[in-house]
């Protein structure tokens, strides 16, 4: 029998090659003579620079940038045979940098975000991949681009720092000094919503709140965003008005209109490049997860994607989380054939986090062990 694992990371406890070296140890245990396919994935959110470089034999780049409030943040990016880049966004601009009580989008900037770029650029790349799930800013993708050379201007015609609380203090953007190595690359934006810059559906009104933005500066955010749209579409004589401009607080809007950027869904780009339906050919069982399974894990995750090319293929799949909610059972439709969470007493976060490798260590055993005891594989 041959088995593939590609699990995403369980977030802040188990790596995804973490995750697929614990299931092939109790692979072996139950099925001695079995051979196992590791792949690390991600859904073009974190984890996307370990996976692809895994994959594809790159280095890890050291580089020190801002974090989203201008600090000094030790971070990585990674770079990749042929003179290409792979950099998670959040990793210099992300949620996780700060705080609960630091979050506050008025105040936060994606600069890191393009010291990262810049630094690839500076290395020699000629194509950057720049995954932009978790930020923690919605600037409209100012701060980015200031690091790679362009001013943002005020009615006096000061540079503004680009913040959120600067988009409607845009009068007039500079782009002549932006950086002559953005017009040798190419680049390219893992994203996996279609949010339009501004309205209900935009950046500002779906994400800000959840990056820390009360009501008064969601409205306070809007209207700027709105007024940096057309300074935007005056400037470049191009409208952000493309769905996705909106992701990653309007990052999405500023790398396709300075730097030329195409998006492409992050998980089936992610899927491609480590070869997942190469590994599945000829494979008896896919086992997949994430840290915590409900109803967006159906929309553009690892379980959904890795599950919906197990079903065209004609593989069994189950997966493996860390927890799950009655949403997760939209899965069962996209291919997954089973649903294993690894929690198995009652207790709070804190316990579960602790013991995640105990957890899915024993919710490995249980699969296979389960698996042994029919002598044969689940049916789909």
């Amino acid at each position: 029998m041959r088995f593939v694992f590609s699990s995403d990371s369980l977030k802040g406890t188990i790596s995804s090659a973490r995750a697929a070296a614990i299931l092939e140890e109790e692979a072996a245990r139950a099925f001695p003579n079995v051979a196992c396919t590791r792949l690390a994935v991600a859904d073009g959110g974190e984890g996307t620079v370990d996976a692809v470089v895994a994959s594809l034999g790159g280095s890890r780049i050291d580089a020190t940038v801002e974090d989203p409030l201008g600090r000094p943040v030790e971070t990585i990016y990674g770079m990749l045979p042929g003179n290409r880049a792979i950099i998670e966004m959040a990793a210099a601009s992300g949620l996780p940098l700060l705080t609960h009580a630091e979050r506050n989008p008025m105040l936060t900037s994606t600069y890191g975000t393009g010291q990262l770029v810049l630094h690839a650029l500076r290395n020699g790349a000629a194509e950057v991949t720049l995954a932009i799930g978790g930020s923690a800013t919605n600037d409209g993708g100012m701060g980015a681009m200031r690091a790679l050379g362009v001013r943002f201007l005020d009615g006096a015609g000061g540079e503004l720092q680009g913040t959120g609380a600067d988009l409607g203090r845009v009068a007039r953007i500079d782009i002549s000094g932006l950086d002559p190595l953005v017009s040798r690359a190419s680049f390219r934006l893992l994203c996996d919503v279609d949010n339009p810059l501004l309205g209900p559906r935009g950046a500002t009104r779906v994400f800000s709140p959840q990056k820390g933005a009360t009501p008064e500066q969601v409205e306070e955010l809007e209207q700027g965003m709105a007024s940096y749209a057309r300074v935007l579409e005056r400037t470049l004589g191009r409208a952000a008005d493309k769905p996705g401009d909106g992701a990653a607080g309007g990052l999405g809007a500023a790398t396709r209109l300075f730097l030329g950027a195409e998006s492409v869904p992050g998980i089936d780009w992610v899927l491609d490049v480590v070869g997942l339906d190469r590994a599945l050919l000829g494979a008896d069982l896919c086992i997949t997860g994430e840290g915590h399974a409900d109803a967006q894990s159906a929309h553009g995750k690892v379980v959904s994607g890795v599950a919906s090319r197990c079903k065209r293929l004609g593989v069994p799949c189950i997966a493996i989380v860390g927890g799950m909610d009655p949403g997760a059972l939209d899965l069962m439709d996209l291919g997954v054939d089973a649903l294993v969470p690894t929690v198995i007493d009652c207790g709070d976060v804190a316990d579960a986090l602790a013991h995640a490798e105990r957890n899915y260590h024993l919710a490995a055993a249980r699969v296979f062990s389960l698996m042994a005891l029919g002598k044969g594989l689940p049916v789909t």
